[in-house]
C-alpha cells in the first residue's frame, strides 16, 4: 500500500540560495520593506510610546520596561539581546531563510530605534496625552510591522514565537496569537509604572497595532482563496507547495471563447502566505489570470478542526 504523504518535504535552502532563486533584486525589495517598515515602527515606539508611561506587548515591551530602569540602554539594543535565545530556540522550526531574513530586519529596526528616530526627539505631550500616544504608536508600529512581514520576514522576539505557533496551528491569525502572547508582557506595566492605566494604554496600543497588521494583511480570521488560470499551472502549484507548504488543486478548464484547454490552480492561503503565492505566480507567469477571494472559514488539515465546537 502506498504511504500517504501528509506533509511536503522541507528544503534546506540557504539565504544565498534563496536570493539566487528569486533574483538578486529581491535583496533590494527586502531592504526597502525593512527600511520603511522599521522607520514607521521606530517612530511608533521611540517617538510616541517610549515616554508615555506604558509598555506594549512582546520583546519590545520587555525592552521598554528594562529601559525604564536603565535608560542608558537602548530599546533596540535590549531587544536584540533578549531576542538571541528566542531566535536560537525557534531556528529549526522556522527554517534558515526566515531566520536570516528576520535577523536582517532585527538589526535594521534596532538601528532605527536607537540611532535614527531618537534624532527626532519624543512626542512632547506623551505624558499628558498617553491615550493619543498609544493610538499613534499602535497605528504606526502596526503599519511598520505589516510592511516588514509582507516579504516573509519579522522583527524577531515574540514574532518568532508567533510564527512558530502559526507553523503548528496555521488557522490562527497573527493578531489572535499576538494578543495572547503580548498580554502577559502588558500586565507587567502595572507594577513597573505604578498604575492600572499603564496596562490599559498598553492594551490599547497592542489592539490597534494587531488590528492594523491584520487589516493590511487581508483580514483577521478569514482566509484567501487563490484561483489561477495559466498555461504553467503545474509549475505554479509546485512552487506554492514548496514555499508555503500549502496544498493546491489542479482543475482542467476550457476557455469559452477560444475553446483552448487550460488548467486552474486552486489554493486556500493564510493572509501572510498569499503574498508569497502572488510573488511566485508573477515570477512564473506574469500573464496568468489570478482571482483572489475571501473565505470566511476553512476546515481540514492545516485549518479549522471540522469536529471542533
Amino acid at each position: 500500500m502506498e504511504k500517504k504523504q501528509t506533509r511536503f518535504p522541507k528544503k534546506k535552502q540557504s539565504i544565498i540560495g534563496y536570493y539566487k532563486k528569486n533574483g538578486w533584486k529581491a535583496i533590494g525589495s527586502d531592504l526597502l520593506h525593512d527600511v520603511i517598515g522599521s522607520f514607521l515602527y521606530a517612530v511608533g515606539i521611540s517617538y510616541f510610546a517610549a515616554n508615555a508611561g506604558f509598555a506594549p506587548g512582546g520583546i519590545t515591551g520587555i525592552a521598554m520596561i528594562i529601559h525604564h530602569y536603565a535608560p542608558f540602554l537602548g530599546i533596540g539594543l535590549l531587544s536584540l539581546i533578549i531576542n538571541i535565545p528566542v531566535a536560537i530556540i525557534c531556528y529549526r522550526l522556522l527554517g534558515r531563510v526566515f531566520f536570516f531574513k528576520s535577523v536582517k530586519s532585527m538589526l535594521i529596526s534596532a538601528l532605527f530605534l536607537d540611532v535614527i528616530v531618537p534624532l527626532l526627539g519624543t512626542y512632547p505631550d506623551a505624558g499628558n496625552l498617553p491615550m493619543l500616544a498609544a493610538l499613534f504608536a499602535g497605528a504606526l508600529s502596526g503599519i511598520g510591522l505589516a510592511i516588514i512581514y509582507m516579504p516573509g520576514s519579522s522583527t524577531g522576539g515574540t514574532d518568532f514565537i508567533i510564527m512558530s505557533i502559526r507553523k503548528l496551528k496555521p488557522h490562527l491569525s497573527i493578531g489572535t496569537i499576538s494578543l495572547a502572547v503580548d498580554g502577559c508582557v502588558i500586565l507587567l506595566g502595572w507594577p513597573v509604572f505604578g498604575n492600572i492605566n499603564a496596562v490599559l494604554y498598553g492594551v490599547l496600543m497592542t489592539v490597534v497595532s494587531t488590528t492594523v497588521i491584520d487589516k493590511l494583511m487581508y483580514g483577521t480570521g478569514t482566509r484567501r482563496m487563490l484561483q489561477v488560470i495559466s498555461d504553467r499551472a503545474k509549475e505554479i502549484a509546485d512552487a506554492i507547495m514548496d514555499e508555503t507548504e500549502r496544498g493546491a488543486t489542479l482543475v482542467d478548464v476550457r476557455g469559452a471563447y477560444t475553446g483552448k484547454p487550460h488548467q486552474m490552480v486552486i489554493c486556500v492561503c493564510s493572509k501572510v502566505e498569499v503574498f508569497t503565492a502572488r510573488r511566485l505566480i508573477n515570477a512564473i507567469d506574469p500573464n496568468a489570470i489570478v482571482m483572489l477571494s475571501t473565505v470566511d472559514e476553512a476546515y481540514g488539515e492545516g485549518f479549522l478542526d471540522p469536529n471542533a465546537d
